[in-house]
Formats: structure tokens, sequence, C-alpha cells
């Protein structure tokens, strides 16, 4: 005897077919589901790396950027000056590790009478952040800012060009840095370079006290004991002429001197490493360190600056 179903139900037969195209239709969506978790897994930051491809390394953490070694591991290499042209040779300090594509890089100039090793310090502990970087010697010990200035660039220009760690460099995230007469080549570098995406002067002295052409994010660091390049005439006049809408910060070291970044320095390291992250990787994970403005400290007489960042 046939049956008959009552309107709107279904057969057993198609019951079970439906249940079945439903168990299929989840496990496609779980399968998808954990193959785009597997995607994010292998993906470093997750699906922040799509959003910011130039973060290295892992999150910070104020430990992390105090510490006198980052996460990367680095080697170095010696540049001598009978092999450029343009500037005194110098050492160049690297990430080893290729995986994670290339790194932004910074050149590093010492100041008057000064040579490479005075500011040597910088090289491992910034590199180890995930940088490229070169402190380098000047032609002569003598030469005065704007002539450190064009040999931050020329540097540059070697580094990305010819060097044999140019493969690890991206030449479009590029920052220059120098103390005393370094510190105000690092601002005439800046003038004269406006793709540059990071300048951060120590202690700079310069006769030029005005920097309105400067369109790099800018980080001027002064010192509260400086007699050589006294803040009052130096580091503040230069943070002041900076345009009000460029990225911009000064910050003043308490009980220091004008070689006080000679040797090293967690402050100076702390927030080198967090502006030329912020603004050469475009890594908002170091924001956190420089916005809110940092108070003052046992290590900080002044820190002043634009929050938020624009760029």
């Amino acid at each position: 005897m046939q049956q008959h179903l009552p309107s709107g139900d279904i057969s057993p037969r198609s019951h079970r077919m439906s249940k079945s195209r439903s168990r299929t239709f989840k496990g496609a969506l779980a399968a998808a589901a954990a193959t785009a978790g597997l995607l994010t897994a292998l993906v470093p930051g997750g699906a922040q790396a799509a959003d910011n491809p130039y973060e290295r390394g892992p999150a910070p953490s104020n430990s992390s950027i105090e510490a006198l070694r980052g996460s990367y591991a680095t080697s170095q290499t010696s540049v001598s000056s009978l092999s450029v042209r343009g500037f005194g040779g110098g050492t160049i300090y690297y990430p080893t590790s290729t995986s994670d594509g290339t790194f932004g890089a910074v050149v590093i100039s010492p100041g008057f009478t000064a040579y490479e090793s005075s500011i040597a310090w910088l090289g491992p502990r910034l590199a180890s952040q995930g940088f490229v970087v070169f402190t380098i010697d000047t032609n002569t010990t003598l030469d005065q800012p704007a002539s450190r200035g064009d040999q931050l660039l020329a540097a540059l220009d070697y580094l990305t060009g010819t060097s044999s760690v140019r493969s690890r460099v991206d030449s479009s995230r590029l920052g220059v840095m120098g103390h005393s007469m370094g510190g105000g080549g690092t601002l005439e570098a800046a003038k004269d370079r406006p793709s540059l995406q990071a300048a951060i002067p120590l202690t700079g002295w310069n006769t030029d006290k005005t920097w309105p052409e400067v369109k790099t994010p800018t980080l001027v660091i002064g010192a509260d004991g400086d007699t050589v390049a006294p803040v009052a005439t130096h580091s503040k006049p230069f943070y002041n002429s900076l345009p009000s809408s460029l990225d911009k910060a000064y910050l003043e070291l308490r009980g220091a001197t004008h070689f006080t970044p000679n040797t090293s320095n967690t402050t100076i390291a702390k927030y080198s490493i967090s502006w030329l992250k912020r603004f050469i990787d475009n890594d908002t994970r170091y924001e956190q360190f420089l916005c809110p403005l940092p108070s003052t400290s046992l290590t900080i007489a002044e820190y002043k600056g634009n929050c938020p960042h624009t760029s």
C-alpha cells in the first residue's frame, strides 16, 4: 500500500539526503576555517601582516626596547675607506636572518674630532631590533655639519647600491642619526633628502638654528648638562623651528652631558628604537612608547612633541 505524506513534508530519503548535504556543507565550512586559521598562523603577525608588511620582530614591551639586545642575531662587516667615495668607511651591522625579507636602514655619523668608535654601541643595539645599521667615519674628523650631511647620504647610497648587504635593505625605508656635528649633519641630510623616513640628531651642533625645510619625522635629543651645544642655543631651537605639521619630538636627557651619546644609554636607545620603528617601519605597535608623551623622570628632564602621529 502506497504511503501518502502530508503536503509540505519531505520523504525519509529526501530527509536523509538533506542531512547529508548539511553535514557536507558544515564540514566544508570547518575545513575552510581551519585552513584560514593555518594561513593566519603561518603569516607573521596574522591579519596585521597584511596591514603593515614592514613589521619586524615580536610585539614590543618596555623590557624589549630597553634590553641591550633585541630578538635578532646580528653580524657585522667592515667597509674600508679605500673602497668607498664620499665618506670615510665604517661598519655595517645587520640581522643574520633573511626569513623576514628586507629591513629598513639607518646611517650614523660621529661628531667633531671623533671616530666611528664613539657611536659604535648603537650598531648592534639597533640592528638586533631589526635594522641594517651603518656607523661611519667621516672624511676627516674636522668635517663640518653640512659635509657630514652629505656623507650620511653618500653612505646611504653605498649601503643600498653597492654594499655586500644591499639585498637585505629596503631602499625606500631609510633614516639618519648623528652625534654633535653629526647631529647637525643629520638635520642637513634630512633637509637635502625629504624622502628619508626618520632623523635623530643626538646633542646636535650646527650654526644653522632653523629647519623649516625638513619634511622627515625628527626626534631631537638634547642633554640638560650640555656645555658644548647647550640645548637653549641648539637642540631646542632646532626642534622649535621644525614645521608644526611635522611628526617631531624633543627629548632632553636629565643628568647628561654633550658626550652622553658616546656610551651605551638606555634612554637614548629606547626612544631611538621606538622612533625608527614607528617611522621607518611604520610599525604602530611602537606608538605606545611615544604617545602619550613620556613623562619627566630620573632620566628625562623634558619631553615634548605632537601626538597622535600622522605619518
